[in-house]
């Protein structure tokens, strides 16, 4: 809190993700540990990803040390990247999660704000001494207020429409390895305070090879105020079918802040990513919204071409943008976990 008020108490709220950004945070990844036996072939797809951005919005990149932010360099120079866009920090991260260990940007109607979430790598499966570093490393270098409620939460558990409405799931946010001490009613209370939303949506589970116990932005996402999209497994007899008809039935039951049902677009999954005999959480949800464009993953499976021209149908004034992200899921997340908007000012 600030000055013992919350930001919802001081008018903030979180935007939306399509909400205009004035830049996006990236935390370069590094940890061998994530990719093992791999990290070298994510980072063709990963630099794709920053040259998109860059085209469209500021990139702000956290890099371990001059080596790495000098190869980095010239890797983008390689791909003709807007190097105009780019700026590296030297702020050090145990991995490249920054959805979930950086800060989440709120606004008033005259300022911009963060909040410092307590951040335990998905219920202290992994290091996060450097990487709960990073937001009040963020808030320093922009000189913005900071607040930091004792809460654990993590930037892919929760999705908003900015119109008060916040959607998370039960398997995350209630595990006893986030928040034991705090009831269900003292989590709502937390994200409505930080998060300066109104209506909670709780999901139940999530899909199949995501360790960090049911992410929503693997299932189900806001892509304007009244419609989500969620993913659909079409084949009755794989271990996701269940789970996401489960989902599906909660959303058809929601009631939005507005009194509204939700419209509900159906994403079909892609096919099944395995490496090493484990499954991988492979899904077209973990997409994007940057300024223009949106950038989604993609399996090379048949199911790619359907997941555009959905996506190309919801977003009709932004260019779909499908990258390869077969490699980079083998880290159990892809472009939306690796990234965090940084939104503008004058947007309201």
């Amino acid at each position: 809190m600030q000055n013992g008020f919350t930001p919802k108490q001081l008018g903030f709220s979180f935007p939306a993700e399509w909400h205009r950004h004035k830049a996006t945070w990236l935390s370069y990844p590094h940890n061998e540990n994530s990719w093992p036996g791999k990290i070298e072939t994510i980072y063709p797809s990963y630099n794709l990803f920053i040259k998109e951005l860059a085209e469209v919005e500021q990139v702000h990149i956290n890099t371990l040390d001059d080596n790495q932010k000098q190869w980095i360099e010239e890797e983008l120079k390689k791909i003709s990247c807007n190097m105009a866009n780019v700026f590296f920090h030297p702020f050090k991260t145990n991995d490249a999660w920054i959805r979930d260990h950086g800060p989440a940007f709120v606004l008033n109607s005259e300022e911009k704000a963060l909040v410092n979430w307590k951040y335990n790598a998905w219920g202290g499966k992994y290091p996060a001494d450097l990487d709960n570093l990073i937001p009040e490393q963020i808030a320093e270098y922009l000189n913005l207020t900071s607040f930091s409620p004792e809460i654990i939460m993590e930037g892919g558990s929760i999705d908003v429409n900015g119109a008060g409405d916040l959607l998370t799931t039960e398997a995350c946010l209630l595990n006893e390895n986030r928040n034991p001490n705090l009831t269900r009613e003292q989590i709502e209370d937390g994200l409505r305070e930080f998060y300066g939303v109104e209506n909670i949506l709780w999901l139940k589970d999530g899909i199949e090879g995501d360790d960090t116990d049911g992410h929503v932005d693997d299932l189900t996402r806001f892509v304007n105020e009244d419609t989500v999209l969620t993913m659909v497994e079409p084949d009755k007899n794989d271990e996701n079918y269940q789970v996401l008809q489960d989902n599906l039935q909660i959303l058809k039951k929601m009631r939005l802040a507005n009194g509204k049902q939700p419209n509900i677009i159906e994403l079909p999954m892609p096919a099944m990513v395995e490496y090493e005999q484990q499954r991988l959480p492979a899904s077209y949800a973990n997409f994007y919204i940057a300024n223009e464009k949106v950038i989604m993953p993609t399996y090379k499976c048949p199911q790619d071409d359907k997941a555009v021209q959905i996506l190309e149908q919801v977003f009709k004034d932004r260019q779909i943008i499908g990258i390869d992200s077969t490699d980079i899921i083998w880290g159990l997340g892809s472009f939306h976990c690796l990234s965090q908007q940084e939104p503008e000012l004058n947007n309201l």
